[in-house]
């Protein structure tokens, strides 16, 4: 009996041995060491069978997918460096929201061109050198004769249409000068030039706490009225304005000054009427330190620069505003109405003599057709112009901008579009 089991068993591990010895290396791995039905899927033979639906490019590509990664030939390397070269860098979204966060200026050239529409008619400044220069194929001395009127008759001045002329003359060539386009385009550039020679000038600074601006000009030239419409635009920013009526000769200029202040809901501080205006301003400033005020707008008084007793009153509120701050008034502006034209220029020169005049703002733009002044008082005076007022609104007070300034009295060429 014992013999039969040991014989048994001798026969089925020969039996065991002969089964397994028939078998593939793979079918004799144990299941533990069997690769996935995936890997095994992949390591079979590529060739479809008739009942398979997979396209032979699928399992091509899926087979390519799991060999090892090759380096790429040189060819292939360079045709993969033009390609990442082609795409565009990637923008991290913190840089993106950098780009959105940084301010942008704004111009208002459309609206500088709407307050300019009576210069920029056929008979105002723009259309009159427009109709010279367009449609010419070159341009022969009688229409730069011509051209050269328009600069005088549009209170551009002798001097500074001299200064224009000489300097395109200079600049460009012969054959240059026959070009109605490159003469237009020289004439710009010179406008752009003389009006930003003290660009950086421009603005109106509000360092000091009050900063003290004094308004000075002749009568009638808008000093009341740029007083109201800066106050509204300070007022709009969140800063603390203090008004100083010193006219105190003109009985309805300090109740129009009473008015903006009510308005715009600002403290105005006044005297009676006759009263000094040197004192007055000076009670305003010390006012405005004990508030804690950021701005005092001081009007003054319209005088003829002929009277030299006026003129001299005039020096000395500003010697009394500088008694009640250091340093001030911050700043001087001249107030000058620009439908007077030239006559304003001789007006604006004896203010600059006598007073330390810091910048000039410009009224009643749109009421006249002569837009070539503004450049032709800054060339004269050598003086920045900081504001300019092209209507009655609070609005159409503008920060005065070189560059928009010329495009919006000068941004069609000869060859562009109707005026």
């Amino acid at each position: 009996m014992v013999v039969l089991l040991v014989l048994l068993t001798i026969a089925v591990a020969v039996g065991a041995y002969l089964f397994l010895r028939g078998k593939s290396p793979e079918q004799r791995q144990l299941p533990s060491e069997r690769p996935s039905a995936d890997r095994q899927q992949s390591t079979r033979s590529t060739k479809p069978r008739a009942a398979s639906t997979a396209p032979k490019e699928k399992a091509e590509s899926r087979l390519a997918s799991e060999r090892p990664a090759q380096p790429p030939t040189e060819s292939e390397g360079a045709r993969l460096e033009s390609v990442k070269a082609e795409e565009p860098p990637a923008t991290s979204a913190s840089a993106e929201a950098a780009l959105e966060d940084r301010p942008s200026q704004v111009h208002d050239v459309v609206g500088l061109r709407r307050g300019l529409d009576r210069s920029r008619r056929p008979d105002g400044f723009f259309g009159r050198i427009a109709a010279l220069l367009r449609g010419k194929k070159e341009i022969d001395a009688d229409i730069a004769a011509q051209v050269e009127e328009v600069l005088l008759t549009s209170d551009v001045g002798v001097q500074t249409t001299q200064i224009i002329t000489d300097r395109i003359r200079d600049t460009l060539t012969r054959q240059q000068l026959s070009d109605p386009n490159i003469v237009w385009d020289a004439l710009r550039a010179e406008a752009r030039s003389i009006l930003g020679a003290t660009a950086q000038a421009t603005s109106i600074s509000l360092r000091h706490k009050p900063t003290v601006i004094l308004l000075v000009g002749v009568n009638g030239a808008g000093k009341t009225t740029t007083i109201g419409k800066l106050a509204t635009r300070y007022k709009a920013q969140g800063r603390s304005v203090l008004l100083a009526a010193g006219d105190t000769f003109r009985a309805a200029a300090v109740q129009q000054l009473r008015v903006w202040g009510n308005r715009i809901g600002v403290e105005v501080v006044h005297g009676k009427d006759g009263a000094d205006p040197g004192s007055v301003i000076f009670d305003a400033v010390r006012k405005a330190q004990e508030l804690g005020a950021d701005v005092v707008l001081a009007d003054t008084a319209g005088r003829l620069h002929t009277k030299t007793n006026l003129m001299a009153e005039l020096k000395k509120v500003v010697k009394t505003t500088a008694k009640a701050m250091d340093g001030a008034p911050h700043e001087v502006l001249l107030v000058v109405d620009a439908t007077n034209g030239q006559n304003a220029v001789a007006q604006a020169k004896e203010f600059c003599q006598e007073l330390p005049v810091s910048g000039m703002v410009l009224t009643k733009l749109d009421g006249t057709a002569k837009g070539g002044f503004v450049v032709g008082i800054a060339a004269a005076l050598q003086l920045p112009v900081k504001l300019i007022g092209l209507g009655e609104k609070a609005t159409d007070l503008h920060d005065f901008n070189a560059e928009d300034f010329v495009e919006a009295l000068l941004g069609i060429g000869p060859e562009g579009t109707s005026v």
